[in-house]
């Protein structure tokens, strides 16, 4: 029964092996917006110039990409290159919304009047961490989107069909009728 599950499971894949590219996409986002609080709460503290406009261009933009990645591989058709194209230009302004913001907690931790301690304030170390994790995986993911070809081609040569048995009366039974 478990082997049954693991061949239906790859059989899945190999029908739609962009889904491996999608559960990334959706790891990261649920990363960042499981975690918003802790970047508001940041925001609210430091109230650096441009932080909550990155914060919901953040937010709006890993949305928006969620369409473009679902418009970009339609099923059993070729990729809507403009869609994936699209997505990606979403991935950039994500990542540099992110490095935005870290260069804001960053210059407020360290400014010479009043820095901000993340020791007194554990918000803002874990927003800082947050948005390191969201950078790396969303590289993770521009990654696998990017080798998908590649992966699509060794998951096609992975053997799932299941063999059936002969017990020699195959070419006994008559199915003419008569």
């Amino acid at each position: 029964m478990k082997n049954e599950m693991l061949r239906k499971f790859v059989v899945s894949l190999k029908r739609k092996p962009q889904n491996i590219a999608m559960a990334a996409l959706v790891v990261s986002f649920l990363v960042y917006s499981l975690n918003l609080t802790s970047i508001s709460n940041t925001t609210a503290k430091i109230q650096g110039a441009g932080m909550g406009f990155t914060g919901f261009c953040t937010m709006l933009f890993s949305i928006l990409s969620f369409v473009c990645f679902l418009n970009a591989f339609p099923y059993r058709k070729k990729v809507n290159v403009p869609m994936l194209v699209l997505m990606f230009a979403m991935f950039a302004i994500v990542a540099g919304c992110d490095w935005f913001y870290l260069g804001a907690i960053t210059r407020a931790v360290t400014r010479a009047e009043s820095p901000i301690s993340p020791v007194d304030f554990p918000y803002v170390a874990k927003a800082q961490s947050v948005l390191h994790a969201h950078l790396v995986l969303l590289a993770v993911t521009t990654l696998l989107v990017i080798t998908l070809p590649v992966y699509k081609k060794a998951l096609r040569k992975i053997k799932t069909s299941v063999e059936v048995e002969d017990n020699g009366k195959l070419a006994a039974i008559d199915i003419s009728e008569e």
